[in-house]
């Protein structure tokens, strides 16, 4: 045992159309830990507690490939993992140019401190307490019926069925998601499919389920987003594949 896993899904109401879960890795071993990032199709901010050196604070945005990274000997990561509505309405900020990108965000943003990384629990209630601050107010219902389609479908609909549901023309839902995201409405529907392939992968059912027409597009699908086969990924050797790891 190399990794100690917090992962934390079970959210007050308000928060979940905001933020998936909220997690910690800690490496106790005496070796850097090679980890492989899958798209997941969320955004996260990494809070990395590494002996030796500053306590840094990253914004990753959405990947359309997997990355490769490494867990520092004796580091702890801790991460908040949002849904996309959250771009525009808890950080603010367009992330289309961070595609399979990271950046850095100033010391102290929302006053967390490498003290509230000592401990998985303190760490959570204060990131609770920092979005119950947050003025989350005129939220577009459009939007929201938008992303809660998406999630609950794990990217099984169309644009023009998406379009239909949240009254919204597919043009002006493509526009939204290469503005705020960088990509388009359909990109972010396959990775969704992926990320919905997680927990089978996990238990071993390396073969095709819905919207996978035969064995050969499901494995070229998962190659596509991992640059793995199934087989690798449901052995996850030495728990490379981190959100494989996770899931229970």
């Amino acid at each position: 045992m190399t990794s100690i896993i917090h992962y934390y899904q079970h959210l007050p109401d308000e928060f979940k159309p905001w933020v998936e879960s909220i997690w910690m890795v800690e490496n106790i071993d005496t070796k850097n830990k090679p980890v492989v990032v899958l798209p997941d199709g969320r955004i996260d901010i990494h809070f990395f507690s590494i002996p030796g050196e500053p306590f840094q604070t990253s914004l990753a945005g959405i990947d359309t490939q997997a990355s490769y990274t490494e867990i520092n000997a004796g580091s702890r990561v801790y991460g908040i993992c949002f849904y996309p509505l959250a771009v525009e309405y808890l950080l603010q900020t367009p992330l289309s140019k961070l595609i399979n990108g990271r950046a850095n965000l100033e010391r102290g943003f929302w006053d967390i401190t490498e003290q509230d990384t000592d401990n998985f629990e303190r760490f959570k209630h204060k990131i609770f307490a920092r979005l119950t601050q947050l003025d989350i107010t005129n939220v577009d219902p459009r939007k929201l019926k938008m992303f809660s389609a998406l999630h609950q479908s794990q990217g099984h609909i169309s644009v023009t069925e998406l379009a239909e549901h949240c009254h919204w023309s597919s043009r002006q839902i493509n526009r939204y998601f290469n503005q705020w995201l960088g990509l388009s409405v359909k990109a972010y529907t396959s990775i969704l499919r992926f990320r919905a392939s997680f927990s089978t992968l996990k238990t071993g059912k390396l073969f095709p389920e819905s919207d996978f027409s035969d064995q050969s597009h499901f494995i070229k699908e998962i190659k596509k987003y991992s640059g793995h086969t199934p087989k690798q990924l449901y052995k996850n050797q030495d728990d490379r594949f981190i959100q494989l790891s996770i899931l229970k």
